[in-house]
């Protein structure tokens, strides 16, 4: 019997859920919560597939995931790259893709730890030109992270004053500045294995638990088939198989603001019963397929050709 395992956090609609619907499928692939322990540096993984929502925030679970994709366990996603991207990185990486995006800088962190003296820093330019970021970029502007979720210290700005202001207070994150999208229509989409998407209605001005509720838009045929393509060309350049993807539509134009959700929300409230069963329904014949094919599969990473000299 093949399995498929499931590494969570707090939520229990979908992951329960995604279990239910995988084990009354009778596709000789049953899903289960993942339990682990200490792990040894031979062990092996008793899962074909692994669904990752959680090791984002717990350090031990990453050390496991690796170690089972070592070992030919298919992790959705994948740990390497889940650990490496950041958003200034997948901004500049979407716009070679010459997909619409704001402009963007990455700017210096505004603190560093202490071990870091004034010597270690010599690299960095002095004063940061705040005249010509706020002209290339300009204003109003969003202030966030350049990797992180969940709207975590991301402010609007409106002037130079308040870009300050809000950059004092970043203290050691590393911080991007984003032209913001006056914005007509705004959609997320959700992508399951690079192919399956999914265009819904969204609202980011709402709050968490109503953004999908209470929006009734449509897109003409021209501009959905568009953003269809841009987001799979998005995860297979990310090589994730589950992320929602962000667009605001100015003037016929859908720029990606959005697009590193490799945990993204599933829960039943916030997706609601309009969309939560078709995430659960995609999602199980993924990891089913994904499982019938680590069978008889050998595992290939590009650190093989070093294991050759």
């Amino acid at each position: 019997m093949l399995k498929v395992g499931l590494l969570v956090g707090r939520e229990r609609s979908f992951p329960n859920a995604l279990i239910e619907e995988v084990n009354k499928r009778n596709e000789g692939v049953v899903a289960e919560y993942v339990k682990i322990g200490e792990i040894a540096s031979n062990a092996t993984c008793p899962y074909q597939v692994i669904v990752d929502r959680i090791s984002h925030e717990v350090a031990f679970y990453q050390t496991y995931l690796k170690t089972a994709t070592l070992n030919g366990t298919i992790v959705i996603n994948n740990p390497f790259w889940r650990m490496a991207d950041d958003k200034f990185f997948g901004t500049a990486l979407v716009e070679k893709l010459a997909i619409a995006i704001p402009k963007t800088v990455v700017l210096p962190m505004h603190s560093y730890p202490e071990s870091l003296v004034s010597e270690s820093l010599i690299n960095l330019k002095f004063p940061v030109e705040w005249e010509n970021i706020i002209n290339y970029i300009g204003l109003p502007a969003v202030l966030k992270p350049h990797w992180g979720g969940g709207w975590k210290a991301v402010n609007k700005v409106h002037s130079l004053e308040e870009l300050l202001l809000y950059y004092d207070k970043s203290e050691q994150l590393c911080m991007m500045l984003q032209e913001y999208i006056d914005w007509q229509q705004y959609v997320r989409c959700i992508c399951i294995g690079k192919k399956e998407i999914l265009i819904t209605n969204w609202d980011p001005r709402k709050s968490h638990f109503e953004r999908y509720n209470g929006v009734d838009q449509s897109l003409d045929s021209k501009l959905t088939e568009r953003i269809k393509q841009d987001v799979i060309k998005i995860n297979e350049a990310l090589g994730y198989d589950m992320n929602t993807v962000e667009f605001a539509i100015r003037d016929g134009v859908p720029y990606a603001i959005d697009f590193m959700n490799s945990a993204p929300d599933f829960d039943i409230t916030s997706l609601t019963e309009k969309y939560f069963p078709w995430v659960v329904n995609k999602m199980a014949t993924l990891v089913i397929e994904s499982a019938k094919q680590v069978i008889n599969k050998q595992p290939e990473y590009r650190w093989n050709e070093l294991m050759k000299m």
